[in-house]
């Protein structure tokens, strides 16, 4: 294909670290023989590091094309014939995501003596916990995060998720001194927004000065009416619901979007929409349109501090909403990987030999070995590239000795027997994999979507046009990507973060494809995103990468085809689990919650995910992997303070 002169400019046509085999756009469900079973592929994989590999990342094509085809019924059409590989294993986990692997963990822990082997479907392990790597072009290695960002507030870790992460080495306090929280305000680095030409008038990257909005918007592209309403909005909100009571605020904001707040009972401009649209996406997987007024109020939007609510949360909050209005904890809790640093500790932690050493810092700098992950003798064996199909108990569930679990790996069908099992994969995925579910578990499983993102990383041979900007990143409300930040300032041990601007860093840039549409539920949108991921190529999103760093940095010296180095998209088609929420779940939160029926244990098979807690992140999936095992175990099991578990997300700070 020619490209553009537009193109050329931004240096679409540079060899730079981008673009692999398997770049695509299509995930259409198509027969095993051609999409799943490529000669050689198993051994090929195993013998790369996978984060290295740039490009397309996060969900693999041909894990996900094999599951469409079993979802759309073709799977079996064309495959061959089972492998009985003759391997045993007490327990077999479905999934080497952070709760797969702590349920690994526990198990070993309550049965020392198991054998246990972990089957992943994709290259790497750590789910959307991902590590990506990239050699700069001085030589040095420069570590970012593909998926699951930071250990978030740790004073609201239960008992069994201490106790998980001191047994794993995880030692959080450390991230005091690890995280630089004094770097940005050291340079001088602020905040800024693009506003594009399409959108608003002219391209123009507004940094944001002054302790206030009135120090700023004037200088916006908004009508006159937008900018003194979001003056307002920020500087100085009245109380919009005046007269009512706090108890018929709290229920009038749990049934109003924070878009209709802003238009209806603020009565503000519907450029403010416009400008807020995407500022609850990161946290809720849902924008404005699909948001609460009163989960707004948690996420500390703005426009609710004229209204006397307090400085608790309300009942009909999200986890995540009652979370981020209470939370006493500093942002800092983060591996220069993310929480792909937790999943590392867990392998280290069972499988030694693969990855070695004893401390957190020698964690970040020290390689997995990949070819010791699956060593025939080990204790732990963690297999790579093996997509389970199917699972079924060896008679009948309430009475069988064992479970046979069968799976693809390279260009063969195999098969593995267990005493117990681990389903640590989504929920969805569930139903298809085994026929031994009642109508009811199956509809619960169901309703668990996961909300679509990409996580992308982005090496840049320097950050001077971003210190001449005085600029640590900006957002774009307009853009495909909704903005970009550097990397969150983490040295640890003999890994050091950026200091001087001529130092390479890592850009690290989202986005949630979301319709944006207020008609459709927060699980319509999910879906809908899924599908748009399905349409978007790399050489899209490095096109957006390319041309929106242009635009905002290009006046600063910024050279998009000369100074970027490297890309990796991490596409999570099925990203984060789905909270419950206002206006969608009228079940919230007094239930019943799908996911207590969804996540009941069969036989000889647990459920263990972050969708069992519908709640996205890491001490979650490590309370659910906990609550798995002792479904296995029973009273065998003697898991650290079992009975002080959270239970399901409503409980959360007591509520």
């Amino acid at each position: 294909m020619s490209l553009s002169e537009r193109d050329r400019l931004l240096g679409m046509d540079r060899p730079i670290t981008r673009r692999d085999f398997l770049n695509g756009v299509a995930l259409a469900a198509a027969g095993i023989a051609a999409t799943a079973l490529l000669p050689g592929t198993a051994h090929a994989a195993r013998a790369a590091y996978p984060p290295h590999k740039a490009g397309l990342r996060g969900h693999s094509e041909t894990a996900m094309n094999i599951m469409h085809a079993v979802r759309d019924g073709t799977f079996w059409n064309s495959a061959p014939a089972v492998t009985d590989t003759g391997e045993s294993y007490d327990l077999v986990v479905v999934g080497g995501g952070i709760s797969g692997l702590t349920a690994a963990r526990l198990y070993q822990r309550q049965m020392p003596s198991a054998k246990i082997l972990i089957l992943e479907n994709n290259d790497d392990f750590g789910g959307h916990a991902r590590r990506n790597e990239f050699i700069a072009s001085n030589g040095k290695t420069i570590i970012g995060y593909g998926g699951s960002q930071s250990l978030q507030t740790p004073s609201y870790f239960s008992p069994l998720v201490k106790d998980v992460l001191a047994d794993i080495g995880v030692q959080y306090e450390k991230f005091e001194d690890y995280y630089d929280d004094e770097w940005h305000e050291a340079r001088g680095l602020g905040d800024a927004i693009l506003f594009r030409g399409a959108d608003w008038g002219g391209d123009d990257v507004l940094v944001m000065t002054g302790e206030l909005a009135a120090d700023w918007v004037p200088n916006t592209p908004l009508n006159d009416t937008a900018k003194a309403n979001l003056i307002e909005l920020m500087d100085n909100p009245p109380d919009y619901l005046a007269g009512k009571s706090r108890e018929e605020k709290f229920e009038l904001l749990s049934k109003t979007t924070y878009a209709d707040f802003l238009t209806e009972i603020c009565g503000y401009d519907a450029q403010v929409v416009k400008f807020l649209q995407h500022s609850t996406e990161a946290y809720f997987g849902m924008g404005a349109e699909g948001t609460t007024a009163l989960d707004a109020w948690g996420n500390w939007s703005p426009g609710f501090g004229g209204l006397d609510l307090g400085d608790m949360p309300y009942k009909t909050m999200s986890p995540s909403g009652r979370l981020a209005l209470t939370d006493p904890d500093p942002y800092i809790y983060h591996f220069p990987d993310g929480n792909a640093g937790v999943a590392r500790s867990l392998v280290r932690t069972m499988i030694p030999a693969a990855l070695p050493g004893s401390t957190m810092e020698d964690l970040v700098t020290t390689p997995v070995d990949y070819a010791l992950l699956d060593v025939d003798g080990n204790d732990v064996r963690l297999r790579l590239n093996a997509s389970v199909v199917r699972v079924k108990h060896d008679g009948e569930p309430g009475s069988a000795d064992s479970v046979t679990l069968t799976y693809v790996e390279g260009d063969s069908l195999k098969s593995v027997t267990a005493g117990q099992v681990v389903l640590a994969c989504w929920h969805r995925v569930i139903p298809y994999l085994t026929d031994e579910l009642d109508t009811a578990q199956i509809e619960a499983l169901n309703d668990q979507h996961k909300v679509p993102l990409i996580y992308t990383n982005v090496l840049l041979r320097n950050w001077e046009a971003l210190d001449k900007a005085k600029i640590a990143g900006f957002s774009d409300p307009g853009g495909f990507w909704k903005g970009v930040e550097i990397d969150f300032p983490v040295s640890m041990g003999d890994y050091k973060f950026a200091d001087v601007p001529a130092d390479p860093v890592v850009l690290h840039l989202s986005k949630i494809p979301l319709t944006g549409d207020a008609t459709m539920s927060a699980r319509e949108q999910a879906a809908a995103g899924r599908f748009e991921l399905t349409q978007i190529s790399f050489e899209d999103m490095e096109r957006e990468i390319r041309d929106m760093l242009q635009r905002a940095l290009g006046s600063f010296g910024f050279d998009a085809a000369r100074d970027i180095e490297a890309i990796t998209c991490n596409r999570w088609s099925h990203g984060y689990a789905l909270e419950y929420m206002r206006p969608w779940d009228q079940f919230w939160p007094d239930g019943p919650l799908p996911i207590e029926t969804a996540r009941k244990p069969w036989g000889r098979i647990a459920i263990a995910n972050s969708d069992s807690g519908a709640y996205a992140y890491v001490h979650s999936a490590i309370d659910q992997a906990a609550r798995a095992v002792h479904d296995l175990l029973g009273d065998k099991a003697t898991l650290t303070d079992y009975s002080k578990f959270p239970g399901p997300p409503r409980d959360m700070l007591g509520l």
